[in-house]
């Protein structure tokens, strides 16, 4: 317009921001996961002067899909036969994202509960809490390993050289593709501050779950598993690339139970949670599908 009016022999207006012509809208290439940059090429037309800005950029989040949202729940199997192991795996195979297999299940069943849900197209998180000598350790994580699981976990607390010791015998025996990505418990969600210092831990327990995910994480381990309370913390000290996993994480139709250090699926992902383990509210629903769709509902919604 303001060349029209040039053209024209009319006096021309004076420059307006609204007069700003957005030129162009380029997604630059970027990992779906992690959005892309968006770059705003706007043309500014000031007599026969033409400027190009390209100074404006900024972060555009990718909107989460349903299965991508579906993918962050892992269902905690807290029974104890093999029977409601088929029952809950062939029902929710295609509804979360894997199913935490813990320490009452598996001394009950032994590994055949591994390969159970592998079967029937469930991936496993195997949260057996190793925490022993740096060998002991290492080979017992190397035996999970060999059974497909997904992730699997050791204590923090046990120390730096028990958790280096198990990254560097999965790296001999796996390419990085094909071990399992390994957690390391920080401070458990049923823990207070009073419960840390009875064991003469005088720290508060946000400073010691940050002090263990970054022990954690220069030992090799992948990522922690952390209260929802603590992630935003853990991103902050230890980066994008490593791996957070919150129990303790309620939607809003569910009880608090026992954990102390709770949060609703929305905010733990906003946070940086990667994944959410979530067992009773979807256990006791009187429709386990429903409950998660509604789940999933609740991580989109953020």
């Amino acid at each position: 317009r303001h060349h029209e009016d040039q053209k024209l022999g009319h006096q021309a207006r004076p420059l307006r921001i609204v007069d700003l012509l957005i030129f162009c809208c380029l997604y630059d290439n970027a990992p779906p996961v992690s959005g892309g940059a968006l770059s705003l090429l706007l043309l500014a037309f000031s007599g026969n002067s033409c400027y190009e800005i390209r100074h404006h950029t900024k972060k555009v989040e990718q909107i989460m899909t349903r299965d991508e949202a579906r993918k962050k729940i892992i269902f905690a199997l807290d029974v104890d036969s093999m029977a409601q192991v088929e029952q809950w795996a062939t029902l929710l195979a295609d509804k979360v994202g894997m199913f935490k297999i813990g320490k009452q299940l598996f001394t009950s069943c032994g590994p055949q509960v591994v390969r159970s849900v592998r079967e029937r197209g469930g991936e496993v998180f195997l949260d057996l809490k190793y925490h022993d000598i740096p060998n002991t350790v290492a080979m017992a994580t190397l035996a999970a390993a060999r059974l497909g699981v997904t992730l699997c976990n050791l204590h923090a607390l046990g120390g730096y050289e028990m958790m280096a010791a198990t990254r560097s015998a999965l790296d001999q025996e796996f390419s990085p593709g094909e071990r399992p990505k390994v957690l390391a418990v920080t401070i458990l969600t049923s823990s207070t501050a009073e419960t840390l210092k009875g064991v003469g831990i005088n720290l508060p327990v946000p400073e010691m779950v940050v002090k263990l995910a970054m022990l954690a994480k220069s030992a090799g381990i992948d990522g922690v598993v952390a209260s929802p309370l603590e992630v935003s913390l853990i991103r902050e000290a230890c980066g994008n690339d490593f791996l957070i996993v919150t129990p303790g994480v309620r939607p809003s139709f569910a009880s608090v139970d026992d954990q102390k250090r709770i949060m609703t699926p929305a905010d733990a992902v906003k946070g940086g949670a990667d994944y959410l383990v979530i067992g009773r509210p979807i256990a006791a629903a009187k429709d386990p599908v429903a409950a998660c769709e509604a789940i999933i509902d609740e991580i989109m919604a953020i």
